[in-house]
């Protein structure tokens, strides 16, 4: 299966199992990148959100006119942070940022129970790192990239180079199919 990819300076698709490792500053507005991933042709996507609440998420996909009815939230912030939420159908939370098996397994539940194209973002593999730590997250991130393997999804996943050691980023860089950066004026490069 053929995913479009509507990044700039980014091949214009990938096949099923791609997953693309998104280096931004750590004040880097990567929302664009984001929900133009995710409003490609896709039936079903799924939100991590180690950076952001469910209610921010929301906002944010509707302001960007990104399509919510194909939406899937995993909030890991808001228990932890003692938010009021509501679990629903395409809301679910997470009771840490570290909770990382809860995390991998809820990315999951998401694949094995949605058919078609399907897209994951993780926003972001930094703030996992932060909460747990490098090992774990690594651990996490290689887990969720099988299963886009097994299920023929594309994930596109944050990192913020500046605030992990070099050789951190670039074992991160081995693990991914393509890599797209974004530096501070805005400019996106990408190699695959």
């Amino acid at each position: 299966m053929e995913y479009a990819l509507a990044i700039e300076n980014a091949p214009e698709t990938v096949p099923g199992g791609t997953g693309i490792l998104l280096l931004h500053p750590s004040t880097g507005a990567t929302d664009r990148i984001d929900t133009e991933f995710l409003d490609g042709d896709t039936d079903a996507f799924l939100v991590v959100s180690t950076r952001t609440t469910a209610r921010e998420v929301q906002q944010k996909l509707e302001y960007y006119d990104v399509d919510a009815s194909k939406a899937t939230i995993l909030d890991t912030l808001s228990v932890e942070r003692g938010y009021s939420r509501r679990e629903s159908d395409d809301v679910h939370y997470a009771s840490a940022p570290d909770d990382l098996d809860g995390i991998v397994t809820a990315t999951e539940r998401f694949l094995e129970d949605h058919d078609g194209k399907l897209r994951v973002t993780v926003d972001s593999v930094t703030e996992m790192a932060y909460y747990a730590d490098e090992d774990r997250a690594r651990i996490a991130v290689e887990r969720i990239l099988a299963l886009l393997e097994d299920h023929d999804a594309v994930g596109l996943f944050h990192l913020s180079p500046e605030v992990h050691d070099d050789d951190v980023v670039a074992d991160y860089e081995a693990l991914f199919d393509g890599v797209v950066e974004v530096v501070e004026d805005g400019t996106v490069s990408s190699r695959f």
